[in-house]
């Protein structure tokens, strides 16, 4: 028996404590091994057909929060148009911010728990801050992708607007100021809360956590890159995962989605058919439309609906020419006006939102509607003889266009 238990004993007698019986101690078990210093985790698929779900399962320290970044290779194009007036001095900053390198989807996955946060952010509306979103749900400790990416700034003034520029550059943007606007860039671009945040990560009091990641139909193809992370120090090695589509889905590179072009053509065949029937081409109609039908920038919409235009207005232009109903000195006039137009339009789209867009532009299609639909109620067209002599003369071209066609054959 050794000393110290001799010692303890004879301690226990003198004393009167209790003598507790002697064991012999087991052998301690081997130490487990210690809790990862980041977080690590594995997904159950690494490819996908035009999106899909895939589940992520990890294991990081106990009582470590843990938030996870998703986002596409693929660059797209986004701006911020600063037009709120400066909390100290009260005046406009009229500032543009553009990034040509953001990714074509984007998405933070923060803890299930924080659900009830986000539904208070969809509760405020329109004007909600995403950076407050992020440090309220503590998803900020992985926003780290889209503040990688320059960022330029212009001094915007309506003058420059006027001229097709987007204004003076300004100086570069030092690494926490361009961590901020490119949080304003990516709420400008994708908008709504659900399309930036999602609270579906199921985390444990071990450590161990699974979430469901949906790559929504219609997002860009190519590589996705998955990211872990507990802190801004505390981020785990990425995992890949690969988007493919196939025809007719068509990737729109400056858009950032993929469109299945059967449903576009069947709608702008039908658009342009009576847009040209109104002198119009139908840009007016289809650009709406495909607003309103398809998860498309309002401004890559306006862009891609003008080169369009060229189609059914060359084709407008040679049977209108044929029948004699072009004005060549009344078309060239406008056309000069609208050359200038197409100066300034493509940069305004840049400085308005989809909201103001989508306002100003149903306003201007409400007040057209309304007043082609007055000029055809048989009040005006009685009262107005011109109208009525138009519209015999039209009548009387085309019954002669027609005669001639049948001469030919």
């Amino acid at each position: 028996m050794s000393y110290k238990l001799l010692a303890a004993l004879a301690a226990s007698l003198l004393l009167g404590y209790p003598v507790a019986h002697a064991t012999t101690p087991e052998a301690a078990p081997a130490d487990a091994p210690p809790p990862p210093a980041v977080p690590v985790f594995t997904v159950d698929k690494t490819s996908l057909s035009n999106g899909g779900v895939i589940t992520v399962t990890g294991q990081t320290a106990p009582g470590k929060i843990v938030y996870i970044e998703v986002f596409n290779e693929n660059p797209v194009t986004g701006s911020f148009f600063d037009s709120k007036p400066n909390k100290e001095t009260g005046k406009i900053p009229y500032k543009l911010y553009m990034a040509s390198e953001i990714p074509a989807y984007y998405r933070i996955h923060v803890p299930k728990e924080t659900q009830p946060i986000l539904d208070d952010f969809k509760k405020e509306g329109r004007p909600w801050s995403y950076s407050s979103a992020l440090s309220n749900t503590g998803g900020e400790v992985v926003y780290r992708e889209p503040g990688k990416h320059p960022i330029t700034a212009y001094q915007a003034s309506l003058q420059a607007s006027i001229v097709g520029s987007r204004g003076e550059v300004l100086p570069t943007l030092d690494d926490k100021e361009r961590v901020r606007r490119s949080m304003q860039i990516i709420k400008a671009r994708y908008r709504t809360v659900d399309k930036l945040l999602a609270a579906n990560i199921d985390q444990k009091e071990d450590g161990s956590f699974t979430a469901l990641i949906t790559i929504p139909a219609g997002s860009a193809p190519g590589k996705y890159t998955i990211t872990a992370a507990t802190s801004k120090k505390a981020v785990s090695v990425p995992v890949v995962v690969e988007n493919t589509i196939a025809l007719p889905l068509v990737y729109m590179e400056n858009a950032g989605t993929s469109l299945n072009v059967f449903y576009p053509f069947l709608i702008v065949l039908a658009m342009a058919t009576f847009g040209v029937l109104m002198g119009a081409g139908g840009g007016f109609i289809i650009n709406p439309v495909l607003l309103m039908l398809f998860p498309i920038p309002h401004n890559v919409v306006a862009g891609t609906v003008t080169p369009t235009v060229l189609f059914s207005q060359a084709s407008g232009v040679i049977n209108y020419s044929k029948i004699k109903f072009i004005s060549w000195k009344v078309g060239v006039t406008l056309g000069l006006a609208m050359l200038a137009g197409g100066f300034i339009g493509p940069v305004l789209t840049t400085m308005v939102s989809v909201d103001e867009f989508k306002f100003v532009f149903g306003w201007i299609l409400f007040i057209l509607a309304a007043l082609m639909f007055w000029q055809t109620t048989p009040g005006y067209i009685s009262k107005n003889k011109k109208e009525q002599a138009i519209l015999k003369e039209f009548q009387k071209r085309a019954e002669e266009a027609i005669a001639a066609k049948a001469a030919k054959a």
